[in-house]
């Protein structure tokens, strides 16, 4: 079972040099951050897990891409991914470049976690309707994808270009949010896995996932329970569920704060 860990990376909190440093060497697998590219003051939509007061963090995330370059050159082994990355929201033939630049500068080691948003009002200020936020997320991860792999790509949007550099290796693509038969066919169709947030009902969701890999005709997809609180007991089950990496869950806070808890948790490694 590899172990990896997730925080909202501000500019409060622990730096997230120091953070991947200190992950590294405590035997981390992996590193992800977050995305809001900002939070408008209306608070229109309720946070989805039904918090009063939106916590501070969401107002100062740092840009995701640029603190991952940061984590990556810090360190050597590190696997460093979003978690997770608004689709919608991006440009993808900028975002392709930028991830891959980062890929190719990691040594390959990037993953890509993407989500579709939940708050309604960041999203629309995007120019993009909430109610279509699906479909304007999977065409970019898309033409993304088409990017990073192909010598010549063009999708609907842009028509066929060149763009370097490409990634050393197309880094793998796991979509966040809850179980679902809409989620799941969009993890059967243009993903790598699935980022259930928390974990919970992991083992239920198992076989509806399955069965949409099955009928895309792909590969089983792979799991990775997400911001987890890591157990023996926890990360032992996932094992026997056969997921072979966890992301545990730490606050955006101090390094006083994070580093006993990164201790805590090594030792479950």
């Amino acid at each position: 079972m590899r172990l990896g860990v997730t925080m909202f990376t501000t500019d409060l909190a622990m730096p997230v040099v120091d953070l991947a440093k200190a992950a590294e060497e405590r035997g981390f697998h992996s590193l992800y951050v977050p995305e809001h590219t900002h939070i408008p003051i209306s608070r229109r939509t309720p946070h989805p897990m039904g918090l009063e007061e939106l916590p501070e963090e969401y107002k100062r995330t740092l840009d995701p891409l640029v603190a991952l370059s940061f984590a990556a050159a810090a360190t050597e082994r590190l696997v460093v991914g979003t978690g997770i990355l608004l689709a919608a929201q991006r440009d993808p033939i900028v975002t392709a470049k930028a991830i891959a630049t980062l890929d190719r500068l990691s040594g390959g080691r990037v993953v890509v976690g993407v989500g579709f948003g939940w708050n309604v009002e960041e999203i629309e200020n995007h120019g993009v309707e909430y109610g279509r936020r699906r479909v304007v997320a999977r065409a970019n991860v898309l033409a993304m994808r088409k990017l990073w792999r192909d010598e010549v790509a063009g999708f609907e949007g842009f028509e066929p270009s060149w763009s370097w550099p490409k990634p050393i290796s197309e880094p793998p693509v796991y979509i966040g949010g809850a179980a679902g038969p809409k989620l799941f066919a969009h993890v059967a169709e243009y993903a790598d896995g699935w980022i259930p947030i928390g974990g919970k009902g992991v083992k239920a969701a198992l076989p509806a996932l399955r069965e949409a890999c099955d009928k895309a005709e792909r590969p089983m997809a792979k799991v990775i329970p997400f911001g987890t609180l890591p157990t023996r007991e926890k990360l032992d089950y996932y094992a026997e569920l056969g997921i072979e990496e966890s992301v545990a869950n730490l606050p955006s806070g101090s390094a006083d704060e994070i580093l006993p808890l990164l201790d805590e948790y090594a030792r479950l490694i």
